[in-house]
This record gives C-alpha cells, structure tokens and sequence, in this order.
C-alpha cells in the first residue's frame, strides 16, 4: 500500500462536486492537484493546499498515480483525455483513472477502450450525493472495471465516498445504474416542483407546503434539497436544469436503445428541456417550476 502522503492524485473539473471531492482528497492525505479553465476556483483548491493547479494537467501528469474527471458530459471526458494535448498519453501506464461523469454505458467502454491503449486502468464510476457530500467525502459512488482500478483507485474511494457499490467488471455498468439514479432523481424534481406550483396557485403559501410534505409521506430527498431553493427563491446553480436536459436525455436514448417505454421519465425530460428552452438553463435545476404560468414564486413580483 503506498503511503497518503506519497499517493498524487488530480481531480479535473472543480465545481461543487470537484471542488469537494478534492478537499475530501487533501483531508484524507493524499497529495492532490487540481485542474479546471476557472482561475478563481483553482486559487480556491491551491489555498485549501493543493500541491499545485492548472488550467490542465499537463505539468504533473507524470507524477500521478490516479486522476478523477468530474467534468460535465462526455464531450469533456474525451477532450481532456484524447484531445490536442490530451492527458492519457502523458499518464504513467498502470495510473488509475475514475471516470465520474455521468455518460451513456457506450460512451463509458469507448473511453476505457481509448484509456487501455495507453495501459491505464479505467474505473467507470459515476457518483451522486450533491455538494455536500462531495465536501465531506461522503459520496455515493456506482462503480465498474478491474480488480486492478479498483485496487489502484482504492485510496481516491476511501477520500470522497461514504458508499462505494462495487457493480461488476464490465465498463458501462457503472454509468448505467447512474443513468437509472438519474430517471428517479429527475422525476422527482420535476414532480415536487408540479406538487409546489399547484400549491402556489391555490394560494398556500410554499413555506408551509414545504414544511408539511418534508414531516409526511409524499417527501423525498430531491424534494427536500431542491424544493427549499424555491421556497427561498434562490436558484443559484449547485446543478443546473441543463445537466437535467443531459441526464435525462441519455436516460430516454437508454431506454430506446433497449426498446423500453418510460411516461414519466419523458416528460420529466419535456419539462427541464422546456425551461431550458425558456432561459433558465442556467439555473438551479429547482428552476424548472419557473415554466408553470398563472403563479408568483417567492422573490418575484406579483403577476397583474
């Protein structure tokens, strides 16, 4: 087992999950490197004591024993592996790379293909839990691959998760059981924010609705979290409808791909697209109550 201190790890993608896992990485005792395009979150990591940062993670690369993307989309993940400049070809063959992103289950076996012609160990493992957890290394993590990456990553799994389920060796199980996650969190969102503007439009006030479905059987995690963002009127981004409008797009192509009928999934889908559409793509993914006409939202002005 190598020591904490003598375990390099870089976390690529600082946003409120990167950001945490990251702190959770340097708490934990692992010497730990971030990367990201934003300087001022990369000042953040170097203050919080990074070993060092960058905009990518070209200079230390040869000195890491393990990388954790948690960029936003596939896209992403193959620009910072494959792309001009790319990092797997300036990884150490045998580095253990984990593979957080939530992506489709061809994407994920495409990147571990890609990731093996440079002999690195890809663990396909997507996670969940919010900023929050993330911060106090208590992330879910839904992982597949090797006995290898998993040993390799070890170290990385015990610093950010609360709660690694080990789900086989095939890439793409992991990002599918993520994909699954996803259709119940999704639905769910959109589901308490259909429960809350109904509410708005009887005229009960959203502080009280809030308080009543969170002490009652009809509450739920996603409601819990998202739902007080609109009872606050805040929809400052900690994930955006956007991400929705991704997720729970590879979670419709999901299920034609396996020719399997989801109502609710699709129109959970129609909704976050549909406030995309509006301009609140942005914004926290709670913003999706923002599309209901005929109701005033707490932080907005009174409709004539």
């Amino acid at each position: 087992m190598v020591p904490k201190n003598e375990y390099h790890v870089c976390v690529i993608g600082l946003g409120s999950m990167g950001m945490g896992a990251a702190r959770s990485c340097i708490a934990a005792g692992l010497s730990t490197y971030g990367s990201d395009l934003n300087p001022a979150v990369r000042d953040s990591l170097a203050r919080a004591g990074a070993v060092a940062v960058g905009p990518d993670a070209a200079a230390f690369a040869a000195q890491l024993d393990a990388v954790l993307l948690l960029v936003v989309n596939a896209a992403q993940c193959r620009a910072v592996l494959f792309g001009e400049n790319g990092l797997a070809a300036k990884l150490r063959p045998g580095t253990g790379v984990m593979v957080s992103a939530t992506i489709s289950a061809a994407d994920a076996q495409a990147i571990g293909a890609g990731l093996a012609e440079h002999g690195l160990l890809m663990l396909d493992a997507p996670v969940s839990g919010g900023a929050a957890k993330a911060a106090a290394g208590e992330m879910t993590v839904m992982a597949s691959g090797s006995r290898a990456a998993f040993d390799r990553l070890r170290p990385v799994l015990d610093a950010v998760a609360g709660k690694v389920y080990e789900i086989g060796e095939e890439i793409g199980l992991g990002a599918t059981v993520k994909i699954i996650h996803q259709l119940l969190a999704g639905v769910h969102i959109a589901a308490g924010a259909e429960a809350m503007a109904l509410a708005a439009r009887a005229g009960i006030p959203l502080d009280t609705m809030y308080d009543v479905v969170t002490h009652a059987a009809g509450n739920s995690w996603m409601f819990e979290n998202r739902m007080k963002h609109v009872v606050d009127g805040d929809y400052t981004p900690k994930s955006a409808v956007d991400i929705f409008v991704k997720d729970l797009r590879l979670v419709t192509e999901t299920a034609l791909t396996l020719g399997f009928p989801l109502p609710l999934a699709s129109t959970a889908y129609t909704m976050f697209a549909n406030a995309s559409n509006a301009g609140y793509g942005k914004e926290d993914d709670a913003a999706v109550i923002k599309t209901f006409a005929g109701i005033t939202l707490p932080g907005q002005k009174q409709e004539k």
